[in-house]
Order: structure tokens, then C-alpha cells, then sequence
């Protein structure tokens, strides 16, 4: 491997999903270690020189059995701290899914910003970059951070699966939720460029207090068409259910739904079964892991997105254009 290829590290955690960037990239993981202490203390550390290189992290921020959300955070910043010690060039924190994104802003009073405070952190240890994927709110996560950030998107994903689906067949694009129509919009663009003809657009109201979720108003034209619901994640599935049974008794003929991230949490099995639902697509950002595998085999098609962080990591390192990445794939 030349000095000028990037390092590329995965914590235990992320192992695999490392693995499927380095396979992508063309660049083996670099061997490191963490060790646990007996209070639940914990260090991680390079196993090879990193002085003068540039360096890539993979962490995934999921919570799950092995490990919190707190836990992985604080191991991915102790390593980057750790890689900044030992000399490296720069530093980039390969995050596929972003925890603490979803708190983004004020809704009530003396709420937190979490995204921000987690951007701090970043920043406090000397990262110099954050790669992610489709984040629940881009103009909050590109204000929050002073280290460069680079965010990429699962839409053209997403437009390849289903554009052979289509054939046809007229669609329509769902947002469930206000919130989410500019993502929705820039999904049914990269669709109906695929698909070479128009793609309809729809909408869900949604209102949220005190973790009830209310609003039955439904504006689109899904009559007599296949409908795809498009969110950034994937949590309980009340929020795309809801969405579900809205196209249904607007005259949707199938309906799928499509999210970048699947956390599948709560009653979120019940909520995907549901005949409402043709199909769930997500990315593997987050694995299926609280879901029983015959429901993964069954409801679920989960979309390879390792070669796309490899894809922006030759880019990064190469000078090569992110805009015609996430606009054209190429």
C-alpha cells in the first residue's frame, strides 16, 4: 500500500460494515486495538503507524445489545482523539448512521440541541471530517458542525430498486410527514429521471406533542398508482403505517415503503407486517438485527450502501467531484 493511500480503521462494532468499505475501496482495514477494563472503562488505540496519513474511521452510531449509543460515541471519539495523538494527517469519522441527529432544534422550552453538542464533541477531539448518510435534518447538521462535513444521500439507491419494478406502471412519491417533502422531491426527480417519464408527489400531515402522533389530512394524487413512502429512518413504522393506510384509501394499488435507516424498534415488527405495506427497502447503514429472519427474508430488501462511502472516500482522497457522485452516481 503507497504512503498516499488513505488508512482505513473499523471499530469492533462496525467490523463488517468496514470490511464491505475496504473490500469497495480497494484498501485493507488497518489492525487496532480495544481493550475493556473491568469498571467498564475502555481505550482504543492504532496497531500500525499512522503519522502523516490520512485516516478514515467506520463507526456506525446504533444502539443495540452490546453496546449503547453512548458507548459507540465515546469510543469513536476516543479513537479519533487517539489517531490525532499519534500524528495523522487529518482524521474523518466514516458515521453511516448518525446518532443524536433527530434532535435537532428547539421544540419546547430549555430543550437541548443535541446535534450540535454531538458536533462539538467531534470537533473537541480534532476530527477534521464527518462523512454520513442521509441525516434527519441537512440544514441543521451542516450548521451544527465547523468541521467539514460531508453528507451523502441514498436516493439514487433507492431510484435504482425501483425504477425495474416500475416498468409499466405509474408511481407516486410519499413524504410522510411535512417535514420530509424536500427529500420526498429530490427522490422523485432521481426517479422519474430512471423511469423517463413523470412521477407523482404526495404528502401526510403529521403533528407531534408530547409523543403523540396526530394529523389524517393526505395531499397527493396516488389513485391507481404503485406509492413509495420515503423517510430518512425507520423507528417504530407508526409514522410510515400511518402514511400507508392514507395512500390505500387514496386508491394506491401497492404501497412500499423506503427509508435509509432501519432501527425497527418497539412494535416496529407488528408495524411492518401489516398488509398495508407491499414492502419495506432500507439500507444496511443499521443491520436488521431486532427483526426475526424470516420477517428480514420475507418484508424486507436491504440496499448495499458500503460502495458509495468507499466511492466518496476515493473522491475525497483524489479530488475527485462528490456533486457528480450524489447527482449522477458517477
Amino acid at each position: 500500500m503507497a504512503s498516499d493511500d488513505p488508512l482505513l480503521f473499523a471499530l469492533a462494532a462496525s467490523a463488517d460494515y468496514g470490511a464491505k468499505i475496504g473490500a469497495a475501496l480497494g484498501v485493507p482495514v488497518s489492525r487496532h486495538e480495544e481493550r475493556d477494563f473491568e469498571d467498564g472503562e475502555h481505550k482504543a488505540r492504532p496497531l500500525v503507524n499512522v503519522r502523516g496519513r490520512d485516516v478514515f474511521v467506520v463507526q456506525s452510531l446504533h444502539g443495540e445489545a452490546r453496546q449503547s449509543v453512548n458507548d459507540k460515541l465515546c469510543r469513536l471519539l476516543f479513537f479519533v482523539g487517539a489517531l490525532k495523538d499519534a500524528s495523522a494527517a487529518t482524521v474523518t469519522a466514516v458515521v453511516p448512521y448518525l446518532g443524536y441527529s433527530r434532535k435537532d432544534r428547539k421544540t419546547q422550552p430549555r430543550d437541548p440541541v443535541t446535534t450540535r453538542y454531538v458536533a462539538a464533541l467531534f470537533e473537541a477531539v480534532g476530527a477534521d471530517r464527518v462523512i454520513t448518510l442521509d441525516v434527519h435534518n441537512l440544514v441543521a447538521f451542516q450548521n451544527a458542525f465547523r468541521c467539514r462535513t460531508e453528507h451523502l444521500e441514498a436516493r439514487l439507491l433507492f431510484a435504482a430498486h425501483f425504477a425495474p419494478l416500475l416498468q409499466g406502471q405509474e408511481a407516486a412519491v410519499v413524504s410522510p410527514d411535512a417535514g420530509g417533502v424536500k427529500r420526498a422531491e429530490r427522490f422523485r426527480t432521481a426517479l422519474a429521471g430512471k423511469l423517463e417519464r413523470p412521477v407523482t408527489m404526495g404528502f401526510m400531515e403529521k403533528r407531534r406533542a408530547l409523543g403523540i402522533v396526530s394529523g389524517d389530512i393526505f395531499v397527493g394524487e396516488v389513485r391507481g398508482r404503485t406509492a413509495i413512502i420515503l423517510d430518512d429512518l425507520i423507528s417504530t413504522g407508526t409514522t410510515m403505517l400511518r402514511a400507508a393506510k392514507a395512500c390505500r384509501a387514496a386508491g394506491a394499488v401497492r404501497v412500499y415503503a423506503a427509508a435509509t435507516h432501519g432501527l425497527f424498534v418497539g412494535e416496529a415488527a407488528r408495524v411492518i407486517a401489516d398488509p398495508a405495506l407491499d414492502g419495506i427497502v432500507v439500507t444496511d447503514s443499521v443491520p436488521p438485527f431486532r427483526l426475526a429472519p424470516d420477517l428480514v427474508r420475507d418484508r424486507l430488501t436491504i440496499l448495499d450502501a458500503a460502495p458509495l462511502f468507499a466511492e466518496a472516500i476515493r473522491r475525497i482522497q483524489d479530488g475527485g467531484s462528490l456533486v457528480d457522485l450524489l447527482e449522477r452516481g458517477g
